[in-house]
């Protein structure tokens, strides 16, 4: 059975006033280029630019703060993917309070070294966070730490909840809110702030299609567990939180799923045409307005939560390379050619001339159907466009080369 209602829009003005000093007023600036794609005024709310790249900065710091000496001395302990460890780190590092973070053995790499670098000692385990959260539980009763949850905490709910009090001060005139949920904290949090001042104004909850737990909670009428992963380790959560649940139910307008290719698309246009760069989580919101997922826009103004923007880069680099495949940008060419010194001079001229740059080449003798005296080249290529790229395949294949593309998956 779920908790009642536990957070009011006092706690979450409590909350704004507590922690003001340690967080960011995170800009919420309007895109030219995505709105005039989406038909609407799409305003971007820049958590990604909080302290520690990621929203729960606030949330984590209010938990710190209304802590008694007691439980401060006693230290902190939370289980955590990698956003909420930093920013509970962070809280505790501002306060003097010695942090343990339990994290997955599969937390992003960034995530681990920013958790580090606040001062947390980090303990990894397991697979998942469901896995981190079971034994964070061990250690906060083998050692006394004072456990605060990542989500499911109405001190964590009412300090993500300040996100909506900015908005609501500085930009008044939007209509239509759109937030990345996991466990449900920033949602539940926003959804006191906004709707308890307006319950005009209608907020959409998106998560990823592979473990989209607080939408099957909602479906079933009671609290489920889903499993699954996602690359959008931030909102990852196998079940929704007892605190979290009931508002969601009260407030939230829809919850709507996004699939891991749209959630890679997202952060390759948010690269390209916001020049910021998110995490999966961070990018679900406009993933789902730009796969069409959010009816009854247009015309509106809309807000999407930007929540984090701490993915490694090797990570950021796949998911570039994968989104510019299935842009038709990037592709990988399999050319027969003579086995002689100029072959490779003669297709880099022609891929010129198409507006082809070549990235990597590859000679293949074996384990392919070239005859002895040729060889296979393994072309990467960039191109501008699908146009391009099917250009220089037919002018490879006009100068007589067999030349063939390899479909992106």
């Amino acid at each position: 059975m779920s908790a009642p209602i536990s957070v009011t829009l006092n706690d979450v003005k409590e909350a704004r006033a507590r922690i003001r000093e340690f967080v960011n007023l995170s800009p919420c600036t309007e895109s030219p280029r995505l709105s005039s794609q989406l038909d609407c005024k799409l305003f971007l709310k820049m958590e990604n630019l909080q302290r520690t790249g990621a929203y729960k900065d606030r949330g984590a710091m209010n938990a710190v703060l209304s802590l008694d000496d007691a439980h401060k001395k006693a230290g902190v302990i939370a289980a955590s993917a990698g956003n909420h460890a930093q920013g509970l780190a962070y809280a505790a590092q501002r306060n003097n309070v010695h942090a343990t973070i339990v994290m997955p053995e599969t937390a992003p790499i960034a995530k681990l070294r920013g958790t580090r670098q606040y001062g947390a000692d980090v303990v990894l385990h397991g697979n998942g966070y469901d896995d981190a959260f079971g034994r964070a539980t061990e250690l906060q009763k083998e050692k006394g730490y004072t456990f605060i949850h990542a989500f499911d905490d109405p001190r964590v709910i009412a300090g993500q909840g300040t996100v909506g009090l900015e908005l609501m001060e500085y930009n008044p005139y939007l209509e239509v809110f759109v937030v990345p949920i996991g466990g449900g904290g920033l949602a539940a949090g926003m959804a006191v702030a906004l709707k308890e001042v307006n319950p005009s104004l209608r907020i959409v909850g998106v998560q990823a299609e592979n473990i989209a737990s607080m939408k099957a909670s909602l479906d079933a009428g009671k609290i489920t567990s889903v499993s699954g992963s996602t690359i959008a380790d931030g909102i990852a959560v196998g079940r929704p939180g007892e605190y979290t649940f009931p508002i969601v139910a009260k407030y939230i307008d829809e919850i709507v799923t996004v699939t891991e290719d749209e959630i890679a698309q997202a952060v390759l246009v948010l690269l390209e045409s916001e020049k910021t760069v998110t995490e999966g989580s961070g990018a679900a919101g406009v993933a789902a307005l730009l796969s069409g997922k959010i009816s009854g826009i247009a015309g509106k103004s809309v807000c999407v939560i930007l929540t984090g923007g701490n993915i490694d880069t090797t990570f950021l680099k796949n998911i570039l390379a994968r989104g510019m495949a299935r842009d038709g940008r990037l592709a990988k060419l399999h050319v027969i050619v003579p086995d002689r010194p100029d072959s490779l001079t003669k297709i880099a001229g022609m891929a010129a001339a198409e507006s082809a740059h070549i990235l990597d080449v590859h000679h293949g003798r074996a384990f392919n159907s070239a005859a002895y005296r040729e060889t296979e080249l393994e072309l990467l290529v960039e191109t501008p466009g699908p146009q391009q790229t099917e250009a220089l395949l037919k002018a490879l294949v006009a100068q007589g080369y067999r030349a063939t593309s390899v479909d992106p998956e």
